[in-house]
């Protein structure tokens, strides 16, 4: 997903390109004085998707809903097992389906002409309804004859079995809540069909484009598919995913100054900072960070990258700094309070701890990580909502977002 990411800025790169980094600063005359090097880290845990979740037991006549944020690029994807089988489920595509078409509009309504009955090729078939290796028959997990195939759509398995149609047992809904939230329904109407069946325990996933989070058509299945498959287990599988699942974003080029607030709490933001939040350009301010470490020219930096910036300072002086959290429409991680001495001894070590999330209230907020008038999702800048706030510590950023320290990491050393 990083390279996905990393086209998303190549626009956002073009604007820091017009801004260049400044070691300027109004420092104070003091008694004491130094130079001090802060460095910015991003460490967030890299992760392969954006979010997931399972589903349960379903019988005849019953259904199940389960509700998700997604935004455009966004892809919907999950597995169920036909029970009455030795390693068949019911899935869309090894990609998913996109949530958002070409123009922006949210999927909804009846998409069963989306699922498929796939065959995991993990055990040799028997007949439908009647093997004594499938789930309501066997005498425990894992006990048919191994087939040591790939995963394929049943339709392309020649095993001399009859299977109802996908339509016959499963039925699949998708409604649009509104902003990011969909809703899933899955409703099993097996109960006239040719044979009847539950659908056991499966998962679902939020995933990027070009990703198969499940399977990959002709390639084996995973130990996790496996057992879903098999045995309508889907621990080993919503583990992994839980694992590979999660909010992960950039940080964008930022300001910083001495003396001089980049934001005060309470008041509105400055044009220079509805800038920087919103959309990650810092060119309304005399002193900037924006060119990764190691990096020949401006940009955002991802997981395991860092900004650094240095200027002297006296003692009496503070430090205030702002650097915008990407995957959001208007938060950004900073403080206005490190004073740089204290009793005469330089501040150096990790200020994380010093740290707050802060909503520039420029921009009414969406879910972190989906909303569409975000910078990796949105036509251009400042395309969001207006909110007509005033900056504030974010307070209801959601459970999904990282603590600080997971976050970010912020060093300041002095010389």
């Amino acid at each position: 997903m990083k390279a996905n990411l990393m086209l998303r800025f190549l626009a956002l790169s073009t604007v820091f390109g017009l801004v260049s980094c400044s070691d300027d600063d109004d420092s104070s005359q003091g008694s004491l004085s130094g130079n001090f090097v802060v460095t910015i880290e991003n460490v967030f845990e890299s992760k392969e998707y954006f979010d997931n979740g399972t589903t349960g037991f379903i019988m005849p006549g019953d259904s199940e809903s389960f509700s998700f944020d997604a935004g455009e690029g966004h892809y919907l994807s999950f597995a169920t097992m036909l029970v009455q089988s030795n390693d068949l489920f019911y899935g869309f595509d090894e990609m998913g389906i996109p949530l958002y078409d070409e123009n922006g509009n949210a999927l909804t309504g009846d998409i069963t002409a989306m699922v498929s009955l796939w065959d995991a090729g993990t055990e040799v078939n028997e007949e439908p309804g009647v093997g004594a290796n499938q789930a309501p028959r066997q005498t425990g997990p894992d006990t048919g004859a191994d087939e040591n195939e790939t995963v394929k759509r049943i339709t392309e398995v020649n095993d001399g079995f009859a299977y109802p149609n996908v339509s016959d047992v499963i039925k699949v809904t998708l409604a649009y809540d509104g902003g990011t939230e969909f809703t899933a329904t899955i409703e099993n109407v097996s109960g006239s069909a040719s044979i009847t069946t539950p659908l056991a325990p499966g998962v679902w996933v939020v995933n990027g484009a070009e990703q198969t989070p499940l399977f990959t058509v002709d390639n084996t299945a995973s130990e996790g598919l496996e057992r879903i498959a098999e045995d309508g287990d889907n621990s080993i599988l919503d583990a992994d995913l839980t694992l590979e699942s999660g909010l992960v974003s950039p940080f964008a080029p930022g300001a910083y100054d001495i003396n001089n607030a980049v934001f005060v709490i309470g008041e509105s933001a400055t044009e220079a900072l509805e800038a920087l939040a919103e959309d990650g350009n810092p060119s309304g301010f005399s002193n900037i960070f924006n060119i990764p470490v190691g990096a020949s020219g401006p940009g955002p930096i991802f997981p395991g990258e860092s900004y650094s910036f240095e200027f002297t300072a006296s003692e009496g002086d503070v430090l205030s700094f702002a650097t915008m959290l990407v995957q959001s429409n208007d938060w950004f991680i900073g403080t206005n309070d490190i004073e740089l001495f204290n009793n005469g001894i330089p501040t150096t070590g990790d200020i994380t701890n010093r740290l707050e999330l802060f909503d520039a209230g420029t921009e009414v907020d969406e879910y972190a990580g989906a909303g569409n008038n975000q910078p990796p999702r949105q036509n251009g800048a400042d395309t969001g909502a207006e909110e007509n706030a005033t900056v504030g510590v974010e307070e209801t950023a959601g459970a999904h977002v990282p603590l600080i320290a997971d976050m970010v990491r912020v060093t300041i050393t002095a010389n």
